[in-house]
């Protein structure tokens, strides 16, 4: 019997361990055949796929930032009162400008045409005189705001990304822009860091090709123009918003690119790669898969007394999460809310509940299919784990819905956070069927009354819910001066 045992032992070894064998063997060659075309249709956009997302995370803020001051009070005010005390202005500015940590803030009057700095009236804007165009392509835009990059007025030695965005009054007269500026050091540490990462030439160039950023690296024989052979994708590159090609360089060797618009900026990202099939490390990396196998095999029947144990576990983790989006399943929700509501009552503090819905998540079903709704559900579960605290909880309560449970928020505070997400989501973008797709989601928000129970205040948030999609959709019910 033991014998038999021993037997059944070695040949499973055995099993595995030429499992493990094959599977590296298929890899390694996999991998060398596969190469090329990864470099050029998949690993180069990635990288440019990164480099964009990145840049519209950082351009959030400021663009949160721009939106609270073009309908902030004080502003239509001021303006109303016939902008009478300039400093007011500027001290307004410079307290913006401190307290977010920007390069500069400013306000453009409609009225007076005069340009304020927190350190004055810098000027006149006329539509006669080219720097000043921003201004008139801002106040001419159908959107909100304009993003462009420029030499600042206060320092014509700095080129910085400036958000210009456009304020209205209730009947829709328009009263001037306002904004902030940033540094595109920001930018130019993201080119640093992915090119030291990946060893890919990265930099930027405008529609006329001269290159406006690149790393410390950048060299300046590898200017876009002056590359043997790419003088007749030059034109490709300049006229497309993406692109991805090969061409073979004076030395020999196959430099692939892949450029892409970014609209924001109007420049193109550029990425290149040399020819690099990095056999060396294909091969090293084979070498390991087999010491791993050889390791693995060994080890294998000893994790088999483990796995009962974690099956245990996993089962328990099904139990108390969804299994799509791994938020916290709605059977274990009611117990997170009692002990938020213990915990909070002993500090006196407040409870709100957020139940958020995607709006029309049906179209998308219909649209591009369930596995697209199912992307999009985890997105958006991802992305609203990352607005809010360790101690809230996210809960999937229906197929579209979700239910936040916000421990020592109030209505105001709550509400808050639930912009901050309503927003972010509407600046998500999904790639189905080669169209660019964007969501909204509709949120009702509910602080909890004393001795309340959680049905109580999940109907009340529901009913916000409803009011918010009678409203139009994308927005929050109730507004903050709104009482429960």
């Amino acid at each position: 019997m033991v014998v038999n045992k021993r037997h059944y032992t070695l040949l499973l070894s055995a099993i595995v361990l030429i499992g493990f064998i094959a599977t590296s063997l298929i890899g390694y060659f996999v991998a060398k055949d596969s190469l090329t075309e990864r470099l050029q249709q998949e690993m180069l956009p990635l990288t440019s796929d990164n480099i964009y997302s990145e840049i519209q995370r950082d351009l959030l803020q400021p663009l949160l930032i721009s939106s609270l001051m073009a309908n902030d009070v004080f502003v239509f005010d001021w303006v109303n009162d016939g902008e009478k005390d300039a400093s007011k202005m500027t001290s307004y500015l410079a307290q913006i400008q401190k307290k977010y940590n920007t390069i500069t803030a400013f306000f453009v009057s409609e009225s007076s045409g005069n340009y304020y700095h927190p350190s004055g009236v810098l000027k006149r804007v006329s539509s006669k005189n080219p720097d000043d165009h921003w201004y008139f392509d801002a106040k001419n835009s159908a959107g909100p705001y304009v993003i462009n990059i420029d030499r600042d007025t206060a320092d014509k030695r700095r080129l910085s990304i400036f958000v210009n965005y456009r304020i209205e009054d209730k009947s829709g007269r328009f009263i001037g822009v306002i904004g902030v500026g940033l540094s595109l050091q920001t930018v130019a540490e993201l080119i640093e860091n992915y090119q030291k990462r990946y060893g890919r030439e990265i930099y930027f160039v405008n529609r006329q090709g001269e290159v406006m950023l690149q790393s410390s690296h950048y060299r300046s024989e590898l200017h876009l123009q002056d590359k043997a052979g790419l003088d007749k994708a030059f034109l490709k590159v300049l006229t497309s918003p993406s692109a991805s090609f090969s061409f073979k360089t004076s030395s020999g060797n196959t430099l692939y690119l892949n450029s892409r618009l970014v609209p924001e900026f109007d420049w193109y990202l550029i990425v290149e790669q040399v020819n690099d099939p990095s056999s060396e490390r294909i091969e090293t990396a084979f070498l390991i898969n087999l010491a791993v196998a050889v390791v693995i095999s060994m080890i294998v029947l000893a994790l088999a007394h483990f796995a009962v144990r974690g099956y245990h576990d996993k089962l328990e983790m099904m139990a108390t999460q969804d299994k799509l989006t791994g938020v916290t399943s709605r059977q274990v929700f009611e117990f997170y809310f009692k002990q938020a509501v213990a915990r909070n009552k002993r500090r006196d503090e407040s409870v709100s509940l957020v139940l958020l819905d995607i709006d029309l998540f049906k179209q998308i079903n219909d649209s591009y299919g369930h596995q697209a709704g199912d992307l999009v559900l985890t997105r958006v579960a991802n992305l609203i784990k990352s607005h809010i605290r360790e101690e809230d909880v996210v809960c999937r309560w229906g197929g579209e819905e979700f239910l936040l449970l916000l421990s020592g928020c109030n209505i105001q505070h709550a509400r808050d956070i639930t912009e901050l997400i309503r927003s972010a989501v509407a600046s998500m973008q999904f790639h189905f069927n080669n169209e660019i797709v964007h969501i909204t989601v509709s949120a009702g928000v509910a602080e909890m009354h004393t001795d309340e129970l959680l049905g109580q205040v999940v109907e009340r948030a529901d009913h916000h819910l409803y009011a918010a999609k009678r409203a139009g959709r994308n927005c929050i019910r109730p507004e903050v001066d709104e009482e429960e």
